[in-house]
């Protein structure tokens, strides 16, 4: 199948009507804390606060869509003024005497627990120089820039944070390739930073060599500091959602760089790879984990679907699609979204249920706790959106929208 141009126009009518009318709605105004700042975001099915804690990674996310819809959607003070509480809150209880980042916070600010790693930093980075850009504030961009370079600290300083491991059986994990890619490239769209550029390249260099493995088409979850396979329980493990998030990234930074053929191919060869590791062939839906070599997983909810990974799959199959026109990507993107939205959404209360058996039975009815919260979702039907927008809106970027062409 390939995708008309009244289609992809459907679909960006779609992503963002789900944003702006279903998704957003949910969450807003009714999670802002008018009086400790930042966001109340564990909710039930039907917005009910199941618990007032806060988690830190989470305020940055958000702060960071609703800056980031003020940027590029529309101006609205109430997206701005929400997104300066979570960077108020963030700014004043967040950060520990040694200039890390707390994980969980009591509502009114007191921390609660420390993890080693930095993902809420580099959720802090991109939050503040999106509020930078959409504010103007001068102190939001240095502070974006200067935990910046904290992070690639973090990540290149041996010691420098307690490891979780002994040096027993050491060991990388794709994450903070990724997630530091990311931040670059957020960084970069937002208030430029010189660093950028190099460290991306960097990133996608590391990620290509050690945790894409051509030999037995996989993306590796972590591998040894060589890049080599762990052959034990926990470096077998693979997270397909994951390793497709990378993919995407990869190939948004292809769609920066005038559509660069090198990284469309690795990009795509990622998302290849990993489809047919995790989609599920019986049940529909994206697994949460699998093992390389077809073993046993330890994890007991290694067969459910979780919200995140569909939200990945559905931003690398339809960039993937326009950037390749390959109609397998447009098949898998139609799977995945028809799967997601039949059995994540909730059409009665908006927003979707994150955690579903492998049937796609709802498991639990939170749509919000200390690892979900108003990011994945509404950040895919925003790149989506903004994905068909630039397409439909520039006929000259892609030669799908030239041609109508039939399903078939």
């Amino acid at each position: 199948m390939h995708y008309t141009k009244s289609e992809l126009e459907n679909l960006g009518d779609f992503y963002k009507n789900q944003l702006l009318n279903d998704t957003l709605p949910f969450w807003f105004p009714r999670s802002l804390d008018e009086e400790f700042g930042g966001y109340l975001l564990m909710r039930d099915h039907d917005g009910t606060l199941i618990d007032d804690d806060k988690a830190v990674w989470i305020q940055g996310r958000t702060a960071w869509l609703l800056a980031t819809l003020y940027n590029t959607v529309e101006p609205r003070q109430e997206w701005l003024e929400g997104a300066k509480s979570g960077i108020e809150f963030l700014n004043k209880h967040c950060f520990d005497t040694d200039g890390r980042m707390f994980f969980h916070m009591a509502r009114n600010g007191e921390p609660i627990r420390k993890r080693r790693y930095f993902f809420s930093e580099t959720f802090a980075v991109i939050a503040h120089a999106a509020y930078a850009k959409a504010s103007g504030d001068q102190e939001a961009a240095e502070k974006a820039r200067s935990l910046f370079g904290k992070c690639i600290e973090y990540a290149t300083t041996p010691g420098l944070l307690e490891p979780k491991f002994t040096s027993t059986r050491p060991a990388k994990g794709i994450g903070v390739p990724m997630i530091l890619m990311n931040t670059a490239q957020q960084l970069r769209e937002t208030i430029g930073d010189p660093r950028c550029d190099a460290l991306i390249d960097q990133f996608i260099e590391e990620i290509e060599r050690d945790f894409v493995k051509d030999d037995i088409q996989c993306v590796m979850e972590q591998v040894a500091p060589d890049g080599s396979i762990i052959d034990h329980i926990d470096g077998r493990t693979l997270n397909p959602g994951h390793a497709i998030e990378g993919a995407w990234f990869i190939l948004h930074e292809a769609k920066h760089r005038n559509n660069d053929p090198r990284l469309i191919a690795l990009g795509c060869k990622m998302l290849d790879y990993m489809w047919e590791r995790g989609w599920d062939k019986e049940f529909g839906g994206i697994y949460y984990f699998r093992d390389v070599y077809g073993r046993p997983v330890q994890e007991y909810w290694q067969d459910m679907k979780f919200w995140w990974p569909h939200n990945e799959v559905i931003i690398a199959t339809l960039l993937a699609y326009t950037l390749t026109q390959d109609k397998k990507y447009a098949k898998w993107h139609t799977l995945v979204h028809d799967w997601a939205y039949t059995h994540f959404h909730d059409q009665e209360q908006g927003e979707w249920f994150g955690y579903l058996h492998r049937d796609g039975s709802v498991a639990q009815t939170a749509k919000g706790n200390l690892f979900k919260g108003p990011f994945h979702l509404p950040r895919q039907e925003w790149y989506c959106a903004q994905l068909m927008q630039q397409l439909v809106g520039n006929t000259a970027e892609t030669n799908i929208l030239e041609t109508e062409k039939q399903n078939f």
